[in-house]
């Protein structure tokens, strides 16, 4: 295990990226804001880890992971921006299949293939939702299960899938290596 050497900071201060935002205005870019910076989270909480590592499981019995919280959020993205924003809900939900656990189980060990997989499909479906963003109303109205729901409430609750994820992936990170923090 290993300290983080940075005053219990992940990264010094200057180095953070998800300081390089600057001020926003607007419910848009403040909601999008905080979208991004969970994001930017997920991923340096996974970062230089090997697959092994990232394939760690937290607590028994549960099966989460780093790499299963990679996976579980691409297939949240993927759930709540093109399904249900886009109403294409014909569009199977990723790691439907039984026994796959929403993401968070794979069947066979963990390798760089799988990882990489885990990595494309999560990016894919975070450049995907950031185009629907940008096209659309947070007034626009959906369908939740038989709910009208405003896409603001949506992109909320991705913030809260995000921050509940992410104080996971910290503990999860700092279980394999000692780091945590910011």
């Amino acid at each position: 295990m290993t300290n983080p050497g940075f005053d219990g900071m992940w990264l010094p201060q200057d180095q953070d990226p998800r300081a390089e935002a600057g001020p926003v205005r607007g419910e848009l870019d403040t909601l999008v804001g905080y979208l991004e910076a969970y994001r930017t989270t997920l991923e340096l909480k996974c970062d230089g880890l090997t697959p092994e590592q990232l394939a760690t499981r937290s607590v028994p019995p549960s099966a989460m992971s780093l790499l299963g919280l990679v996976r579980h959020m691409a297939r949240v993205e993927q759930s709540w921006f093109r399904r249900v924003i886009e109403e294409d809900m014909d569009l199977p939900r990723l790691f439907q299949d039984e026994g796959l656990d929403a993401g968070f189980a794979w069947p066979g060990e963990a390798d760089e293939a799988l990882v990489e997989e885990a990595w494309s499909l999560w990016r894919g479906e975070v450049a995907y939702a950031r185009e629907v963003l940008a096209r659309t109303s947070l007034e626009k109205v959906v369908d939740v299960h038989g709910e009208p729901t405003e896409v603001r409430d949506i992109v909320v609750h991705m913030i809260e899938e995000y921050a509940r994820h992410c104080g996971h992936a910290d503990l999860i990170r700092e279980c394999v290596d000692g780091r945590a923090g910011q």
